[in-house]
């Protein structure tokens, strides 16, 4: 869940904190850090179980669209934080950039609580039009026909694909409608989905400016060689993952249950209890997130522009150029994979013509790294796309007598964080001891194997109900399992790895094609849930059999190929091993 964790990042070397012990024993700014990610990953993750559902239900995008907006949507929100960080770095400082970040997100995630009216889909039967609709929201609304006052549930035979009118008499037409017989169109007022890209856009400007730039200021609390360092990150990513498990659960049941807005909204409160925080409490920073030249950010750039609200209006331009590549998603991969490719060339080339020996081989290793991830993180994403629609629409989510809304199966994975990431911390300690501790590289590989096999679990799963009947939802329960044991045997160690191999002279842009071929990923992520969309009407399966089919064909797929890339990773891992030690023969 916190994919982005730096314990690379810098130190402080100077005074004041060695006394400050107020907030669990560390400085006070901590909490203040806490909390302000903490309600920020509150509206993101609250915002992300619901989007993939909402853009199938109420603008009636395509499953294939939507996935697409969707990886297009969480690609630019990894690739902006390279933009954010590089602003922040030379000229605003973080406290700044945080700040702005900030304000845009609670800007963005209100822009989504404006839902406007949707789409409409109308069907024309016998020369008439009707609008075809869903009674609520989420995989238990009831699908209707609707005439002026006229309306009728409707439902479809899996094997005829006929659309079986629940009251013909009503409505004025025939109990079984074949489906060659009549036609639909999408009808959507541009203003409001407008109003959905340009909230987007905002939100993926506002965790470029804020997401890494927060972490960094964690690293300035402590001075060199503060042993409550590493503790200190591990309570700031409990925060991460306390604002997760809290928003799938509340965001997902106001949401699904009460209405989009309520969900949105919610998110959106919790970003600005977020802002209120850092602003009231950014005097316990001890102005170790201060701008590096003040003076600098007052010298004009073009008449009364300076510096500073260049970079502000650098943040404006953000916005525009995510608002036309989210609308335009289709684009972004053809964006980002060239940059891919330029990116890979030039650290090879860096590797090949500025550096030597183990120098070059453990930047050889650093470049492994940032493309192993690519695999594990397109496989994992698929929680809030296609995993996401999947249960909401072919599980039995009935727990307790209540059918729990799909959103909040999104928490699981921050629950499991909770109870095993202190397990696997242990077991590390104790493997390391005896010299058993496995290897980054045989720690990625494990990653990717179970990202791999919780697909094929979940295939296992859909494979013991028939074609038209829904997946027991300890399925659910057993994919987050398995895709969150893989993600704390890489997520931890990635990017801490990558900074510690490559030199210090390209270490910053070796993080940026960390989160480069992270937005990648995600990319790919949207292209592959695109290959698991169906046929619907308002965002509601016409045929469960052949939804379901296609969801063993991909996940099987999927599945067998995450394997497949896990063994191969496994079969070179001593080879990236080596490339990782020092001059002096020691392992990074």
């Amino acid at each position: 869940m916190g994919r982005a964790t730096v314990t690379d990042i810098p130190v402080s070397t100077t005074d004041p904190v060695a006394g400050d012990t107020s907030f669990f024993g560390h400085p006070k700014g901590l909490f203040i850090l806490f909390l302000t990610e903490m309600w920020e990953r509150f509206s993101y993750y609250g915002m992300r179980g619901l989007l993939i559902i909402y853009l199938t239900q109420h603008f009636l995008f395509s499953d294939e669209k939507s996935a697409l907006i969707y990886g297009a949507y969480t690609a630019l929100v990894y690739v902006m934080t390279i933009i954010g960080g590089t602003l922040a770095d030379r000229y605003l400082g973080q406290r700044k950039a945080v700040t702005f970040g900030a304000i845009l997100l609670v800007l963005g995630h209100f822009g989504m609580a404006f839902e406007g009216s949707g789409s409409q889909q109308i069907a024309t039967i016998n020369g008439a039009e009707y609008e075809l609709t869903l009674d609520g929201r989420g995989g238990d609304a009831n699908q209707i026909i609707v005439q002026g006052d006229k309306t009728s549930l409707i439902s479809f035979d899996n094997q005829t694909n006929e659309l079986i009118i629940a009251d013909p008499e009503t409505m004025g037409l025939p109990e079984r409608i074949d489906r060659d017989t009549y036609e639909t169109k999408i009808i959507t007022q541009d203003l409001f989905k407008n109003i959905l890209f340009l909230s987007l856009a905002l939100i993926i400007a506002g965790v470029g400016f804020l997401k890494a730039n927060i972490s960094t200021i964690v690293g300035t609390l402590y001075n060199v060689g503060d042993v409550r360092r590493d503790s200190g990150f591990t309570l700031f990513y409990m925060g991460i993952n306390l604002g997760s498990f809290l928003s799938s659960i509340t965001c997902g049941i106001l949401g699904i249950v009460y209405g989009w807005a309520w969900g949105f909204g919610l998110a959106g409160v919790g970003m600005l209890a977020g802002l209120v925080v850092f602003l009231w409490g950014q005097k316990f920073l001890g102005g170790r997130a201060d701008p590096p030249d003040e003076a600098m950010l007052k010298k004009s750039v073009l008449g009364p522009i300076n510096v500073e609200w260049a970079c502000y209006l650098a943040g404006l331009l953000m916005i525009a150029v995510s608002m036309l590549l989210v609308m335009n998603e289709e684009i972004v991969g053809g964006i980002l994979g060239p940059i891919g490719v330029l990116m890979f060339l030039f650290l090879v080339g860096y590797a090949f013509l500025r550096l030597k020996g183990t120098e070059r081989n453990r930047m050889f290793a650093a470049i492994y790294f940032v493309l192993a991830q690519i695999p594990f993180w397109a496989l994992f994403e698929q929680a809030g796309s296609s995993l996401n629609l999947f249960t909401d629409r072919l599980v039995d989510r009935t727990l307790l007598g209540w059918s729990v809304p799909a959103p909040v199966f999104q928490s699981l994975n921050a629950g499991f964080i909770f109870i095993f990431a202190p397990i696997i911390a242990w077991l590390w300690i104790w493997l390391a001891k005896r010299n058993k501790e496995p290897s980054t590289p045989v720690k990625f590989a494990i990653g990717v194997f179970g990202v791999g096999l919780g697909f094929l679990a979940l295939v296992a799963g859909i494979q013991t109900v028939g074609p038209s009947a829904m997946t027991p939802v300890l399925f659910i329960f057993l994919i987050y399992w398995i895709h969150t044991m893989a993600e704390l045997m890489l997520s931890p160690v990635g990017l801490s790895a990558v900074t510690k191999l490559a030199p210090a002279q390209v270490v910053g842009m070796t993080m940026g094609a960390w989160f480069l071929y992270s937005g990648l990923s995600n990319f790919l992520a949207g292209v592959i849930a695109r290959s698991t969309g169906s046929e619907t009407i308002g965002g509601q399966l016409t045929d469960m059999a052949a939804a379901k089919a296609t969801y063993l064909s991909v996940y099987s797929s999927v599945g067998y190929i995450g394997i497949g890339i896990a063994v191969g990773m496994l079969l070179i891992s001593p080879l990236i091993k080596s490339w990782m030690k020092t001059d002096e023969g020691k392992m990074v």
